[in-house]
């Protein structure tokens, strides 16, 4: 009975001028309204991550650098900053500068894992960046500082960097005819250790990375960022936890973590003797990442891949691993997928920092 029926409708089919391939192809999805629709579904992903994004309370873009009531950015004073930054006569032996270590063309810092001393040996740390170093409200990688200010005296000083006395800098200024006109110019009580620092820390202050697709995303432009560096944005204040430390206007807490280099560094325990300090440095910005390289305190990361693979298997063990840092990180178990998402959106916070040359010395 049934292979009559077969039968029948085999031959109706035959009769009507259909084949079976062709009712096949009849009920075959639209392929193109399969595309449409995951291609819909795509930008309703994206969409809702945006709206989840700005709701969030802990990112701004960078806004205008702080200055001091009592050291204004005058063109005077930046001059003479400039002008001091360059010059490797701040140094005991006339050889280092400020840009010995703070080069612009490697991004204000040095391209080396950790700073050359002047004896040619290695130190123990990176040589920071100065890029967006007015945003910060300590300095140097333990916060020794408190102020740029104060900051720019430190390398001077240092016998391992510049190895030069206040007083002997001071006095050969004075003696170059040059410097006596530019501190006159920037300022009424001219040469002094106040002024000098006023004015270095006045130049570094402009060496700011601000405009990122990042910063205009936040500011309103949706498309300043692509999918992948949203989805990317996405995974910092969420699964990576990267907004954890790195967050407010300049990515940056302020704050102080032993993220688990057996790097031997002591870090703010050197500042504070307190034990809770041991191996803890300071968050930096991740402004200008692009041009920072190498990553780290100890300079020990080379590549941004690097570093979110040291995190995302939950770093090292240091004894003092900060508590706060063993909770995040513990592995972070993000995909080679996430992870190539994650680097895109730290790439977008690369911009162009301002280059700024050599200029004419005294």
């Amino acid at each position: 009975m049934i292979k009559k029926f077969m039968a029948g409708v085999l031959i109706g089919l035959f009769l009507s001028g259909c084949s079976l391939t062709e009712e096949a192809e009849v009920k075959a999805p639209d392929s193109d309204a399969i595309e449409k629709n995951q291609e819909q579904a795509e930008v309703e992903q994206i969409d809702a991550v945006i709206q989840r994004i700005l709701l969030r309370q802990d990112l701004f873009p960078v806004g205008s650098v702080p200055v001091p009531a009592d050291n204004p950015m005058t063109p005077e004073v930046i001059k003479l900053g400039q002008t001091l930054f360059f010059d490797p006569r701040l140094s005991g032996d006339n050889t280092v500068s400020c840009q010995t270590c703070h080069d612009p063309n490697k991004g204000y810092g040095d391209g080396l894992p950790t700073m050359k001393k002047l004896d040619g040996t290695d130190g123990s740390r990176n040589s920071p960046t100065i890029i967006n170093a007015g945003y910060y409200s300590t300095y140097f990688w333990d916060g020794r500082a408190s102020s740029l200010e104060e900051q720019a005296l430190g390398p001077i000083q240092n016998p391992d960097e510049m190895n030069q006395t206040l007083p002997e800098l001071i006095a050969e200024l004075k003696s170059i005819e040059g410097y006596n006109e530019l501190f006159a110019a920037a300022f009424e009580d001219g040469i002094t250790e106040e002024n000098l620092a006023k004015a270095l820390a006045a130049f570094q202050r402009l060496v700011v990375v601000k405009d990122t697709p990042y910063d205009q995303f936040l500011r309103g432009d949706r498309g300043a960022l692509n999918d992948q560096e949203i989805r990317g944005l996405d995974l910092f204040v969420g699964k990576a936890f990267c907004v954890t430390c790195h967050n407010g206007p300049n990515l940056s807490d302020n704050k102080y973590y032993n993220i688990g280099l057996e790097s031997g560094d002591e870090g703010r325990f050197a500042i504070t003797g307190d034990p809770g300090d041991l191996g803890r440095i300071r968050t930096p910005s991740l402004y200008g990442i692009t041009h920072t390289a190498p990553y780290l305190h100890d300079g020990s990361a080379s590549t941004l891949e690097e570093i979110v693979d040291y995190y995302n298997r939950g770093g090292d063990n240091h004894e003092n691993k900060s508590f706060f840092i063993k909770r995040f990180m513990n592995p972070l178990g993000l995909t080679d997928e996430e992870k190539v998402d994650l680097i895109a959106f730290l790439k977008a916070l690369g911009g162009e920092p301002v280059i700024f040359t050599k200029p004419v010395l005294p």
